[in-house]
């Protein structure tokens, strides 16, 4: 059965349609819903459905729109990443132990894409404390990318991300720490937008059974997914601004507009190559392309710069912040063997792999350290951008790879052009905007010879995520974007 032509439609588009009268919202959700259960079962990227009360929604989403109401997401079919907390839903993070947790309230962002009109249909599926870049726990199964079955969709959004590339919804809401949004992007040959640090409030994106309070979490952000760039900045401006329950604390939404409208005015550092870990041939070919593409369009492509903060410190410095900060809740006696191990370290060793093992040990004064380092480097960035406008850099070294499962990371490999990696090291890409809270966005550039979606990620200045986004939907209106999979419409 063929899927209606509704299914791969933008958000965007569908407003259009459902403002002209010429789809409903209930129509939608239905399309929605029957590509789930056509297709989700070689996928399985929807961990919890909630279709009765998501075609509820879409009543009275069609019922507003006879009203003449306008809501920015008014009957749009969309899914959320499953650490999101729903009213009345499951929210498991992927531990067993907490397959039977159920959310008494809406996370905040949830809260705000209700209020502006969205039809929730379901939660999409994490990797156990979302700690991976692949999608898969015991109490959900193994999620699989929409362009390769055998190969990971990403994490640990991936569900998200493999639910937009199979036309389950028009929108979808993931979280960033690790590249988190980005990665299960370029996966999955999808938007994401990693938004600066702090300008969107993440209360009730909490691991059970804690409560959903108030959180500044260190490093870690939410933000939108999606199948074009317009549709990215419509829920970025629905789920943006700070916490009423945090007064003071958070942006406003008023972020300033973008630096240019016309690609011919991008000036742009084109970054391929990391001091720490090579990029995979079929990576750097996509940087190539898109810098040729965008030379030809009159955009100023610089290879490098002197005002580039140093990327091996800045990775060394996010192994040891991260680490830090996801260690702080491990047990005591974890905790010990971590500091144990930290104080046996040479104190010249300057790995990563010696980096993870000093951030689990971190004491407070250790932290502020590292917080003043990262406050240096913000400055350096913020000195770069008054020279560029955009940075554009892979999101991980390599296209989407088969399912690897060991339990141990630390034994897991990547292959770079047939020579093996660290698995975790893989995180330097992803912590380039991550570690100094930048702005970043996500984008589809081209396919490989096995038919795998690559994507870079654009890096824009504090605040300014307007600027990579705008460049991000001129490279897509000017090369190109979403290809849906084969054997999906």
């Amino acid at each position: 059965m063929a899927a209606s032509p509704s299914i791969f439609a933008t958000a965007t588009e569908m407003s259009a349609a459902l403002k002209a009268k010429k789809v409903s919202a209930v129509e939608l959700a239905q399309d929605t819903i029957a590509q789930i259960e056509r297709h989700d079962g070689k996928v399985n990227a929807i961990c919890v459905r909630d279709f009765a009360r998501g075609l509820e929604a879409a009543k009275a989403a069609d019922a507003a729109l006879a009203r003449g109401e306008t809501q920015p997401l008014l009957g749009i079919p969309m899914t959320a990443k499953e650490s999101f907390n729903i009213a009345g839903l499951p929210t498991t993070w992927g531990f067993v132990a907490q397959k039977d947790f159920v959310a008494k309230e809406d996370a905040l962002a949830i809260m705000r894409v209700k209020d502006a009109g969205a039809v929730v249909l379901a939660k999409t599926n994490v990797p156990v404390g979302l700690g991976d870049w692949q999608s898969y726990n015991d109490i959900y199964g193994t999620t699989n990318n929409p362009f390769d079955l055998g190969r990971t969709p990403g994490g640990s959004s991936g569900g998200s991300s493999a639910a937009l590339a199979a036309g389950y919804g028009a929108l979808s809401l993931g979280s960033d720490i690790g590249g988190s949004l980005r990665v299960p992007g370029h996966y999955c040959g999808i938007y994401a937008h990693k938004p600066t640090f702090g300008l969107a409030a993440t209360r009730g994106h909490v691991p059970p059974p804690f409560p959903p309070l108030p959180s500044g979490r260190e490093l870690s952000v939410i933000g939108p997914m999606a199948r074009c760039v317009a549709d990215l900045g419509v829920l970025l401006d629905v789920i943006a601004g700070p916490d009423p329950w945090q007064e003071g604390v958070g942006y406003k939404l008023a972020l300033p507009p973008a630096r240019h409208t016309a690609l011919k005015d991008f000036r742009v550092l084109m970054l391929d190559v990391h001091p720490l870990i090579p990029s995979d041939s079929s990576v750097r070919g996509a940087a190539e392309t898109l810098a040729a593409n965008l030379t030809k369009a009159g955009v100023r492509i610089v290879r490098e710069s002197p005002l580039l903060p140093d990327l091996a410190a800045n990775a060394r410095l996010y192994m040891r912040m991260l680490v830090g900060l996801l260690a702080a809740g491990a047990p005591p006696d974890e905790y010990a063997t971590g500091v144990a191990a930290a104080a046996e370290l040479d104190p010249n060793d300057n790995s990563l792999a010696a980096e993870r093992l000093r951030g689990a040990a971190l004491s407070h004064r250790d932290w502020l350290m590292a917080d003043g380092g990262r406050t240096r480097l913000r400055a350096q960035w913020r000195e770069l951008f008054r020279s560029f406008d955009a940075v554009i850099c892979p999101v991980m070294p390599t296209p989407a790879y088969p399912h690897d499962h060991e339990p141990d990371q630390d034994k897991r490999h990547i292959d770079i052009d047939g020579i093996n990696y660290p698995y975790v090291d893989q995180l330097i890409w992803p912590g380039v905007a991550t570690l100094p809270g930048l702005p970043a966005t996500a984008i589809p550039v081209t396919m490989s010879k096995e038919g795998l979606p690559i994507g870079l990620q654009i890096l824009g200045p504090w605040l300014e995520d307007r600027t990579p986004l705008k460049l991000a939907e001129l490279i897509e209106r000017e090369f190109g974007g979403f290809v849906a999979p084969k054997g999906f419409s």
